[in-house]
């Protein structure tokens, strides 16, 4: 499967023609082909967007709210395509794809609804008879930045609440799922959006620092949403604090899961495992850490072992796991099998 960024008017190939492989983290099959693209295709992105930027700021609330219901139904009309890149890509499985393109619908409703709600204020002045009025105004070109883990939901949320507000896009696509990102611009195309809208990016793993940089210092980009790896996103914020941008960081998280001695341990070792493990455990808000009291670490031990030997992990494709792919990123390696829990004991004294 191949992809083309989307620029301006159109999709097209990278320049020079460069292109990268997205590989299947079960089968190390190909997955995707996408353009790789270079700081010069970057940069026309972001010039695209702020073209596009006078028009788009100045359409009316209802009109933006009726392309963007429009959007959210063409996501959930893409919902198979979207569940197939997401199993070859990502290796999730069909419930998780799913749910993200569910989600993402509903976050997009959310934004048109939001398009006739953006009010001013009136502030107070000392000079008979003069009304001083504040107006909240759209700033320009905005740059998401979305992850590969829930790769629908995140880089939907990057631009919709943008969109609504009167901005522009450029969708700085993840590595490990350009297809899936790529889905969520057609997907706005088709529901109408103007040329140069909404923008998407897909780049080498080799080239990212070079494309984020060139994208951040662009003059037209006003604004960051970053959603990834704290280490990556004070990079991310050092680089835009140069020039005064402002970010929005949603960066890791550590969830811990506490069971108390009067707990149902049926229903906390299905709490435990549904957080440790969704999405094999690919989430920012998976449980990480099991803190158990010492009068019921035995048998909640015991319970939630016996329940990971059913999570079974296998090739989503396939229909028949609740697990899909785990890939190891640092060297590409396939990690298969079950992932055993990990329970921190507490006395409950103290």
């Amino acid at each position: 499967m191949n992809t083309q960024l989307l620029i301006g008017a159109k999709e097209t190939a990278a320049s020079g023609g460069k292109t990268f492989d997205r590989f299947n983290p079960i089968t190390g099959e190909c997955a995707t082909r996408a353009a790789a693209a270079s700081v010069e295709d970057a940069n026309l992105a972001a010039s695209a967007a702020a073209i596009a930027f006078p028009a788009w700021a100045e359409m009316g609330p209802s009109a933006r709210r009726a392309l963007l219901n429009k959007a959210a139904d063409a996501l959930e009309a893409k919902a198979a395509e979207f569940t197939s890149a997401m199993m070859e890509e990502t290796g999730a499985t069909a419930a998780w794809a799913g749910f993200n393109v569910a989600f993402a619908a509903g976050i997009v409703r959310e934004a048109a609804a939001m398009t006739t709600q953006i009010t001013g204020e009136i502030i107070p002045s000392d000079t008979p008879g003069l009304l001083a009025l504040a107006i909240r105004q759209p700033v320009g070109v905005i740059l998401g930045i979305a992850p590969w883990n829930a790769p629908v939901i995140l880089g939907v949320r990057a631009i919709a609440m943008p969109l609504a507000c009167g901005n522009t896009i450029v969708l700085k696509a993840s590595e490990l799922c350009p297809r899936v990102h790529c889905l969520i611009g057609q997907a706005f195309r088709e529901a109408g959006f103007p040329d140069g809208v909404v923008n998407v990016v897909t780049n080498s793993a080799s080239d990212a620092a070079a494309i984020v940089e060139a994208l951040i210092d662009h003059p037209a980009v006003k604004r960051i949403n970053f959603t990834g790896s704290t280490r990556v996103g004070r990079i991310v914020a050092q680089r835009a604090a140069r020039h005064l941008k402002p970010v929005l960081l949603e960066l890791g998280g550590k969830a811990p899961l506490l069971v108390l001695e009067d707990a149902d341990l049926d229903e906390a070792v299905k709490a435990a495992a549904f957080g440790a493990f969704m999405n094999q455990g690919q989430i920012c808000m998976s449980t990480e850490r099991i803190i158990v009291v010492d009068a019921v670490a035995d048998v909640f031990v015991a319970k939630l072992a016996a329940k990971s030997t059913d999570l079974i992990a296998g090739d989503p494709r396939e229909g028949r796991t609740v697990r899909g792919g785990l890939r190891h990123f640092r060297n590409e390696t396939v990690l298969r099998g079950i992932i055993r829990p990990h329970c921190c004991r507490h006395s409950g004294q103290g």
